[in-house]
């Protein structure tokens, strides 16, 4: 019976891995569909009504952005994850993260409110600085290690039968001039838009704020893992470029050295 139960739940954790990568792809699609927005002619109000579409959206808009940020704290980790669940929490952190974007993509309430609408040939310039965005995006999730965002590294040790590896921060590429470059590439992919409608304003408002606390959160994250090797690098390093003071600047800390690559054992501490 317990070779039975055992190999059951090999089985689901193998589909759970799998399905979990194949709902990321789905997710990113309908994401990149959704953040480049209708043209003028395709606009279709809700007809729920202004008030009401936009309380909607920005419930929504809330509902990635709130539990996306709690996962990550490394107090509320601890209480959800088990010794057994460590090599699923990065899966598990990618379906929830998954299950509220398509939530919120498939949700979402049009208005036909123009905020602003970006002229030509300016729109041009904004539409290619929404694919710059992307490539962005791309490049700064390698550089910290895409298996790590959706859970798949971890997630393949288990399965291969390997301990679980240790995840590592080292400095390089755009990390050499920014603390953050996946939350920029992402502020490009809810700004760089030609039109605005008031539902994506809200959007925005809603998403840029989470990304800012998200990256203060973020930092202190790592601090908590790294300690001071990370002190180390804030205060070489700023949060966002032009950045000169506050928390997203640099923080001056004694004793910083050049070249930091640390690891940590938690496999999902900078997620």
């Amino acid at each position: 019976m317990a070779g039975r139960v055992g190999k059951m739940n090999r089985f689901f954790g193998f589909v759970f891995g799998l399905g979990t990568q194949a709902l990321f792809a789905v997710t990113i699609w309908c994401l990149f569909w959704f953040l480049k927005g209708p043209s003028l002619q395709d606009i279709q109000p809700s007809p729920l009504g202004l008030i009401t579409a936009l309380s909607i959206d920005a419930l929504l808009a809330m509902s990635f952005a709130v539990p996306h940020s709690i996962l990550l704290i490394p107090s509320v980790r601890r209480r959800l994850v088990s010794t057994k669940f460590t090599p699923f929490y990065g899966c598990f952190y990618c379906v929830i993260s998954c299950a509220t974007l398509l939530l919120t993509i498939f949700s979402w309430q049009t208005t036909a409110v123009i905020a602003w609408h970006w002229p030509a040939p300016i729109d041009s310039a904004i539409t290619a600085a929404f694919a710059i965005s992307w490539v962005a995006l791309i490049y700064s999730l390698y550089l910290t290690g895409l298996g790590w965002q959706t859970g798949w590294t971890p997630w393949l040790h288990w399965a291969r039968g390997l301990p679980q590896p240790q995840r590592q921060f080292v400095e390089q590429g755009a990390y050499r001039v920014l603390r953050h470059p996946v939350y920029l590439s992402f502020l490009g992919l809810i700004w760089f838009t030609p039109l605005v409608t008031l539902d994506r304003a809200i959007l925005i408002a809603i998403w840029s704020a989470y990304i800012i606390v998200g990256s203060i959160i973020k930092d202190a994250r790592l601090v908590h893992f790294m300690g001071d090797t990370y002190r180390d690098y804030k205060s070489r390093v700023p949060g966002y470029p032009g950045v000169r003071f506050g928390p997203l600047g640099r923080i001056v800390h004694l004793g910083s050295q050049r070249g930091v690559q640390a690891r940590t054992t938690d496999p999902d501490a900078i997620l």
